[in-house]
C-alpha cells in the first residue's frame, strides 16, 4: 500500500530539515508543528540556510516575502511551515498524478 500523501510529504521535507521521525500516530498537524520548530531554530541560527531551502523547495518568492513581512513575529515559523508543507504536498500530488499513467 502506498504511503498517505501527508507521510510522503513529511519524508520529502525531512530531507531538507533533518526532522525527527514521527513516532506516535502521524498527522499533518503534528508534522507541521515539528517543521515549525525546525524553521524557528533556523531563523535564529541560520537564516541563509532556511532561505536556500525555501528556494530549493520552490516556495514562491512572493509567498516567502509575504510571510516574512506580514505575519506576526511569533507566527512566522508556523506560517512558513504551512506554506512549505503545502508546496511539498503539491509536488507529491503532481508526482503521483503523472506516475499513475
Amino acid at each position: 500500500m502506498d504511503q498517505p500523501i501527508s507521510q510522503e510529504t513529511y519524508s520529502l521535507i525531512t530531507k531538507d530539515f533533518q526532522l525527527p521521525e514521527v513516532k506516535e500516530e502521524f498527522s499533518e498537524e503534528k508534522a507541521i508543528e515539528i517543521l515549525a520548530k525546525a524553521i524557528s531554530q533556523l531563523m535564529d541560527r541560520n537564516l541563509e540556510r532556511l532561505l536556500q531551502i525555501c528556494y530549493r523547495v520552490d516556495l514562491s518568492e512572493n509567498k516567502l516575502k509575504q510571510i516574512l513581512h506580514e505575519s506576526d513575529p511569533d507566527q512566522v515559523a508556523s506560517d512558513l511551515a504551512k506554506a512549505l508543507w503545502e508546496r511539498q504536498k503539491q509536488k507529491v500530488e503532481i508526482r503521483r498524478k503523472y506516475s499513475e499513467g
